[in-house]
């Protein structure tokens, strides 16, 4: 069982790290440029597309959940309906972001509140990166897909190659062609396009006889969009909870000065670091759990899922001792500015806590994905949402910047615990 978790969790791992490794990369370029306000400014653009994105992450939750689900049923003709429809919904959202581009900027520094320095160096990022769109929405599609199919050997080379290549690409716009901030999203621009386009070759060279059960019929099919709608309805309002936390987070931080920001951008660097290694796992819950529930085999999936904790929390305690003996190290190669590593230094222990807060509420995601239990995972992910609102508001007065990291750990953490109990009363239906 062990083989068949890391069969799925280690390309998963290689693949999400180099997202993390691709942040900490614009994070370090844009760290040892002249001033600390484009650390600030790209963390202020990220922010932006977070929420773009992320709140259209159901594109690839839902569709790996679905595919697992109709592979598991042996329905062929099913997983292919549902890439079409995913890719349909994935590539007509993008162009709907690209047309409403101005209105979506202005929108999201009203409430960042950011410095007008940090505001303009943003908006060079943002009209560039934003054509990233029908692209980037479209990869949710197809590394879903391939996820439900079991398939984690697509999307790690789909990623390895896009961001080595965003990664290059933004050092040679950026440190040869002397375009600052634009060229760093220069780079992620011409990686969304590879990634796509590396997606539909190895579609078409290992699919490429489930061509015979595309049809435009499933566009059609007002129950099948209505099926994947609903769970799907759900995944985005529990990606737009984790948004708002993540929003209110960097706003904060904004608001608090430009060293603030910079020094909590850095900090979130090692969350998510830690975060894309356990979507590994997260990935491999979602495939396996969703594959024996369309089988009906809930005995192995009770298994996978034990299994797959204890690989959880064993990974956490090693991320808790590097961050407890290398965070300065880290900071450092991400910048050099020594009055943000200070500050930063200043909060370390939080990032120390991270793994151990938030490591069930990750693949809890995995395994209620895979059984497409949305609505449980919704509602968990709003009562923490409001437990964190209430904690930060109750705790700042008194703490301020270590009240906005110890509401967003409790966070985390709320999250697993409620899950935990969502998945207790879900798993009375398997007997």
């Amino acid at each position: 069982m062990n083989r068949e978790i890391l069969r799925l969790a280690i390309p998963n791992i290689i693949a999400n790290i180099t997202v993390p490794i691709l942040g900490m990369t614009d994070t370090a370029i844009s760290g040892h440029l002249s001033s600390s306000l484009y650390i600030g400014a790209i963390a202020a653009a990220a922010v932006i597309f977070n929420f773009l994105y992320w709140n259209f992450s159901f594109l690839r939750m839902g569709t790996s959940g679905f595919t697992a689900q109709a592979l598991g049923a042996r329905d062929l003709r099913e997983t292919t309906a549902v890439l079409c429809r995913s890719l349909f919904t994935a590539v007509s959202a993008g162009a709907v972001l690209i047309i409403l581009q101005s209105l979506i900027f202005e929108v999201a520094f009203f409430f960042l509140k950011a410095s007008a320095e940090v505001k303009e160096l943003a908006a060079q990022y943002f009209y560039v990166y934003i054509w990233s769109a029908p692209f980037a929405l479209a990869m949710f599609a197809f590394s879903g897909w391939f996820i439900g199919m079991q398939n984690a050997k697509a999307p790690m080379a789909i990623a390895i190659s896009a961001n080595l290549a965003n990664i290059a690409a933004s050092l040679i716009f950026v440190f040869v062609f002397d375009m600052e901030i634009k060229g760093i999203a220069l780079g992620s621009l011409v990686a969304q396009i590879l990634s796509c386009a590396l997606a539909a070759l190895i579609w078409l060279k290992y699919y490429g006889k489930l061509r015979r059960y595309i049809s435009l019929g499933c566009l059609k099919s007002a129950q099948g969009f209505k099926a994947f709608f609903k769970v799907n309805r759900d995944i985005f309002i529990r990606s737009f909870g984790l948004i708002m936390v993540t929003v209110f987070f960097t706003g904060i931080s904004a608001r608090r000065g430009d060293i603030f920001l910079a020094a909590n951008s850095l900090l979130m660097q090692l969350f998510l670091l830690f975060s894309y290694i356990m979507d590994g796992f997260a990935f491999a819950a979602e495939a396996l759990s969703g594959k024996y529930y369309g089988a009906k085999n809930y005995l192995k999936l009770i298994k996978i899922v034990k299994r797959i904790f204890l690989w959880g929390f064993c990974l956490s305690g090693v991320f808790a001792f590097l961050y407890l003996g290398f965070t300065y190290l880290i900071l450092n190669i991400l910048t050099d500015k020594t009055e943000v590593i200070a500050m930063a230094m200043n909060y370390k222990y939080w990032a120390v806590l991270i793994p151990f807060a938030g490591f069930a509420a990750f693949l809890w995601d995995g395994v209620f994905v895979g059984i497409t239990a949305a609505r449980q995972m919704r509602n968990s992910m709003l009562f923490a949402v409001g437990m964190f609102f209430a904690l930060y508001w109750l705790l700042s007065p008194a703490l301020d910047n270590n009240a906005l990291w110890l509401a967003f750990l409790a966070y985390l953490s709320i999250r697993g615990l409620a899950q935990f109990s969502y998945f207790g009363k879900i798993k009375k239906r398997f007997k």
